[in-house]
């Protein structure tokens, strides 16, 4: 099938491979995985690399299948708070204006995430100069929403407000908004747009084939002896809590039990502190390179996840994917709201924790310490609950129907 007869689709996100980005990674991996399904497919991120200020790609690329069209934007700093702004409204404005570019054919689709804050902004635009253009927003966090949860925004001030109403705008304009957990479309539906909704999960960038086996050499390195290996390893910024795990650790620790965290983030100087208070049992290593992150997945028998309640449905970590895709329990520190919690407790795989019930959990895992047996089924419990729910395959298949449910019958 060539390209003029397959169905197109345009994706806007300001980061693709072969940048690292967590994020980018999934949005390079579900535009090989659509145009591996017969879809033709463009993205437009820009020429910079996000951490390596120097780091430039080529503005013309195909990757696994993907025509590339990289967009120049200046180099503002991506790590400031001015630089992330001045780099979203440059990227908006630029994916709008392509809405009026002759070289572009319409395509039948345009996929647009929430990297920059409030790309869905395009949304409107488009709409109105590509009318026959279905707008999908995939949504990763929520904006202005998650900046009053920090602080930095007056819910009721005017330029909140104003964004409020915008983006009201922007959400109308779109035919389908995909969320990646129940708790997050609470907070988009009260935007009350008629768009079709659908939940779709970003992936483990990792997927094993089974349960991964303790990696011994791994283990030791990261815990030394230990009887119970808890492990956070991921971001850590304003939307993570750690008082209820540095509690959970201080009464788990005379049973054998150890933490370790592989952070980094605009709070990882703060938990350091806070965590030197609780001596060895509590360990901070580096990030694992690319061709060891099976065997750090591996090596802890319960991975962490932490979500301030006031940020629930704002985000939703993705560590939780790649824990169950490695076959291991989650201990998820957050609120009961979150689509976390109701997945841990749905598929039984692992354990919420709360300043209500931290002597009820300290005593299970004092028992999943202590039993083979339950441990051997929570991890295969783990891996078939990611297997058949959250695989990069179940995805994809999900997107490449949802999105073939938008074109018109001439084009199926």
């Amino acid at each position: 099938m060539n390209r003029a007869s397959k169905p197109s689709v345009f994706v806007f996100y300001h980061y693709l491979p072969p940048d690292d980005v967590v994020s980018a990674v999934h949005y390079g991996d579900l535009c090989a995985g659509l145009a591996e399904r017969g879809w033709d497919v463009t993205a437009f991120p820009t020429v910079w690399a996000c951490r390596d200020h120097e780091l430039r790609f080529p503005a013309e690329d195909v990757l696994r299948g993907v025509r590339i069209r990289r967009l120049w934007r200046p180099r503002f700093r991506q790590s400031s708070g001015l630089g992330r702004l001045l780099n979203a409204a440059w990227m908006i404005a630029r994916w709008s204006f392509l809405a009026l570019s002759t070289r572009n054919n319409q395509p039948d689709i345009l996929i647009v995430g929430t990297d920059p804050v409030l790309s869905v902004l395009v949304a409107r635009f488009w709409k109105r100069m590509r009318p026959r253009t279905k707008i999908v927003h995939w949504c990763f966090d929520l904006y202005p929403e998650a900046a009053v949860a920090d602080g930095l925004l007056r819910e009721e001030g005017a330029f909140a407000q104003l964004l409020y109403k915008m983006l009201r705008h922007a959400y109308q304009a779109c035919s389908v908004i995909v969320d990646i957990g129940s708790c997050m479309r609470v907070l988009l539906n009260k935007y009350g747009s008629h768009a079709k909704r659908a939940t779709l999960v970003p992936w483990a960038i990792e997927e094993a084939d089974a349960p991964l086996a303790i990696d011994q050499r791994e283990r030791q390195e990261v815990f030394g002896k230990t009887k119970l290996a808890l492990l956070y390893s991921g971001s850590f910024g304003r939307a993570h809590s750690y008082n209820e795990i540095l509690q959970l650790i201080e009464n788990l620790s005379p049973q054998g039990a150890k933490l370790a965290f592989s952070v980094r983030g605009n709070r990882e100087s703060e938990l350091r502190k806070a965590a030197a208070k609780h001596g060895e049992e509590i360990r901070f290593v580096d990030f694992a390179k690319e061709d060891r992150l099976a065997a750090r997945l591996s090596c802890a028998d319960v991975h962490v996840v932490s979500l301030q309640p006031e940020w629930t449905g704002m985000v939703v970590p993705s560590k939780f994917f790649g824990a169950l895709s490695a076959g291991r329990p989650v201990l998820f520190a957050g609120s009961r709201e979150s689509s976390i919690a109701r997945w841990i407790e749905a598929y039984n795989v692992g354990w919420v924790l709360n300043t209500e019930n931290l002597t009820e959990t300290v005593q299970q895992l004092r028992n999943y310490a202590d039993s083979p047996q339950e441990q051997s089924a929570m991890q295969n419990r783990c891996f078939h609950a990611y297997q058949q729910n959250f695989s990069k395959r179940t995805q994809f298949e999900q997107w490449h129907q949802l999105l073939q449910s938008l074109l018109p019958p001439s084009h199926l």
